[in-house]
């Protein structure tokens, strides 16, 4: 198979899909792998090491979409890319279409094979495709809500971790899960009281065994969170649906409570966003205030950290990547449950149940293509 990897376009993002190790890998497996120029520049693997693994160096993105087989990316195909996309092509990347009704009918119309990292899951529910940038993103979260705290950030000048004699910063997590943990240990280790909030008890028995003295995990409702948020100078929305559209958790009424120049991170943006008063921001342009509140709803904040998150994303999605190309797409679902649970649009319909329902449209199960 011939594998295709694009440089990102998307503003500020670095990330690249595949290292240059990945394409000695894929080689290994007897597939030619194409890559767009400086498509890992930014990420810190020059085109050098990528002819030096096997890879052949194109100019265009267009080359890429012409020629490959299976089409990879970190952040979805941009609008640019749609009319590029032919039919029975593979798109292997993170798509987060419930969110995103554009980019649905623009697969959908393409009749390509599109396969989301953020929906292969494991037997125990895990998705082990977004764990990386999970970590990544819960744990800059913290990072990013303590800059945001600091007055000439516009933040109401509050030290996370406080200093002798003087109380530390309240951070509420919303979500015990993997950003939610992450954010947690950040903010912990930084010294901040911490409450995690979530609806499972078994994942709240965890936290309280595995987080330290300055964690409180604690079982979620609205009445808990409009409480806890009044009391918050950093709120951390860390919510999961997934392959569907985040709930709104954090009402404007809530944030009308929360203290002027507090900071609300919200790491759910990818799915929509988990507070009421979230829209999707840049690293070009990260925050804005609500009610007097900072808002941070950097849609790639892994993107940031492109070299960490190049070779954390690497690791997780080449043994996917590699299956699908040795086997095809079809083979490689009915062999793996997981991949076949990646799978969002087939040949112009959609068979990931919740994408279906986020934009009423026709659902049809993937088995029917197997």
């Amino acid at each position: 198979m011939l594998v295709g990897i694009l440089k990102e376009i998307k503003v500020m993002e670095k990330r690249v899909c595949m290292t240059p190790a990945g394409v000695v890998a894929m080689k290994q497996n007897g597939h030619d792998v194409l890559v767009e120029k400086d498509a890992g520049t930014g990420a810190g693997f020059p085109d050098a090491e990528y002819i030096a693994a096997g890879a052949a160096i194109v100019d265009t993105p267009a080359e890429i979409y012409e020629k490959c087989d299976m089409v990879m990316h970190v952040k979805e195909p941009q609008p640019s890319e749609y009319g590029m996309i032919r039919e029975d092509q593979i798109i292997f990347t993170y798509l987060h279409l419930a969110a995103d009704e554009q980019q649905t009918h623009a697969l959908i119309k393409s009749n390509s094979i599109d396969i989301a990292y953020e929906t292969i899951e494991k037997d125990n529910g895990s998705l082990p495709l977004l764990v990386p940038m999970s970590e990544v993103a819960g744990r800059m979260a913290t990072q990013e809500a303590a800059k945001y705290l600091e007055m000439p950030q516009g933040g109401m000048g509050v030290l996370m971790g406080g200093v002798t004699g003087v109380e530390p910063a309240t951070v509420v997590v919303i979500g015990g899960g993997v950003v939610g943990i992450n954010a947690a240990k950040m903010a912990c280790g930084l010294g901040a009281k911490v409450y995690i909030l979530d609806t499972n008890l078994e994942r709240l028995a965890y936290l309280d065994d595995v987080m330290p003295a300055n964690c409180f995990p604690v079982m979620s409702n609205t009445a808990v969170l409009a409480e806890l948020a009044a009391q918050a100078d950093v709120v951390i929305g860390a919510v999961l649906v997934a392959g569907a559209k985040a709930p709104k958790l954090l009402t404007r009424e809530m944030l009308k409570t929360m203290k002027k120049g507090s900071v609300v991170v919200d790491v759910a943006i990818d799915q929509g966003g988990c507070f009421e008063t979230s829209k999707a921001t840049t690293h070009a342009d990260p925050v804005y205030s609500v009610e007097g509140v900072l808002h941070y709803c950097v849609a790639n904040m892994p993107g940031a950290v492109a070299m960490t998150s190049t070779r954390a994303l690497t690791n997780a999605t080449l043994p996917y990547a590699i299956e699908i190309a040795n086997k095809g797409w079809q083979k490689a679902m009915i062999d793996n449950k997981e991949i076949k649970l990646g799978a969002n649009v087939i040949k112009g319909q959609v068979v990931y149940k919740a994408v279906a329902e986020a934009f009423d449209l026709d659902y049809t199960p993937v088995e029917q293509f197997l």
